[in-house]
């Protein structure tokens, strides 16, 4: 164990999180797709095959993504955020519908689809992080730093909100946490803020999903108790979240025991979006616990690097790609326990999933470069020589 650890550099404690994780993902998706292999005949074992080669290429990713010195990640925000935005309009053009959304472009050659969102968070938040710790002397100043920051942040929200409102809110909600810490004024936060609101409206009564988001707001606050494993609101539009409550309430305290499941042969995406709900009537509400508790800390160490760091780009950075990794986890779990409406998010690192599996490993990746240089520079002030009782620092941060 010694000897990996020694081969990976960073935070450690994030390494064992993410590692716990994957491994219960393992466990997680192979009890809950059953019904999925049964209805295309295939066996549980190739998607649990799938679902492995999936995180150990994330692993892979993660560990090429962490080598690699963050500071080179500002040049590639400015080329991500190029190829992102009309990226994103193609996807609404011409990308593959599900369930009335064209959220995901096929890859060709290997016929892997993957959301051009997960890609849209990563390019959006590298690109804040960089202009914010470039703009920090002229912070304030509405044309040259305001308008170019808030023109992305605007662009990429629309383009994702049309067709992924619940990913956009999000990726939102980590822009505004980006713009305090980087002492933007105020007032133009609330103008942003106001703006924001506005463009929510357009897209929830007069986008092309309109009628399905106006529904889920509607279920969920109209939504009725669950009575002896049936719902007595019989509606469609919430017959996921009813389900899901019986899922977490059968699972009581300490749960039925891993592959046990009853609920995973009658949710639509056990594997997915509802995972957690699974987790809990398996694992019960300890589990379910422990695992809230994985993502806490996680976001507790990513803090930790962001008061570490000497550089504003690499405190940036860990920031608002460990919010948005938090946000999301705790977005899917709310979902899955009554506390928010249906939004089809998944649970980061243990739903089942292709690329959204990949670019969270690269986000936490860069995390741990952060955390990385942190070290290093670190290293190099313990074994600078000191001159009587004061340590002489050589170099600058």
């Amino acid at each position: 164990m010694d000897l990996i650890f020694s081969k990976l550099k960073g935070d450690k404690w994030i390494w064992i999180i993410v590692i716990l994780l994957s491994i219960w993902s393992l466990l997680a998706v192979y009890s809950s797709v059953g019904t999925l292999a049964y209805k295309e005949g295939k066996g549980t074992e190739m998607y649990l095959f799938k679902h492995f080669f999936i995180i150990v290429a994330g692993l892979g990713l993660m560990y090429l993504s962490h080598k690699l010195d963050y500071r080179y990640y500002a040049g590639i925000s400015k080329l991500l955020m190029v190829i992102t935005i009309p990226l994103l309009f193609y996807t609404l053009v011409f990308g593959e519908q599900v369930n009335q959304a064209s959220r995901w472009l096929t890859i060709p050659i290997i016929n892997q689809t993957f959301q051009t969102s997960d890609l849209a968070k990563l390019a959006l938040i590298t690109f804040l992080a960089r202009m914010l710790s470039r703009k920090q002397e002229e912070i304030k100043d509405i044309k040259k730093s305001f308008i170019p920051i808030m023109g992305a942040v605007c662009a990429v929200f629309v383009l994702i909100a049309l067709a992924n409102l619940s990913t956009a809110l999000m990726l939102f909600s980590v822009s505004i946490l980006l713009l305090m810490i980087g002492r933007i004024d105020f007032k133009q936060i609330a103008v942003v803020c106001v703006g924001g609101g506005l463009l929510l409206t357009l897209v929830v009564f007069l986008g092309p999903r309109s009628e399905t988001y106006v529904s889920r707001v509607n279920g969920f606050f109209n939504n009725e108790q669950v009575h002896a494993g049936k719902s007595s609101f019989q509606d469609d539009k919430n017959f996921q979240a009813n389900n899901a409550k019986i899922a977490i309430a059968t699972g009581q305290l300490f749960g039925k025991g891993a592959g046990n499941s009853v609920q995973r042969n009658v949710l639509p995406h056990p594997y997915s979006d509802f995972i957690f709900a699974i987790i809990i009537e398996e694992y019960g509400t300890i589990g379910g616990a422990v695992l809230l508790f994985l993502y806490i800390a996680l976001m507790y160490r990513c803090i930790r690097i962001v008061t570490l760091s000497p550089r504003a780009f690499g405190a940036f950075l860990a920031a608002g790609l460990g919010f948005s990794l938090t946000i999301q986890a705790l977005a899917n779990m709310a979902v899955a326990v009554g506390l928010g409406p249906v939004t089809g998010v998944p649970l980061p690192l243990v739903s089942m999933g292709g690329t959204s599996i990949l670019f969270t490993s690269v986000a936490l990746g860069i995390i741990l470069s952060v955390s990385r240089n942190i070290e290093e520079l670190k290293q190099k002030e313990d074994l600078v020589p000191t001159r009587g009782s004061k340590k002489v620092v050589v170099g600058t941060i």
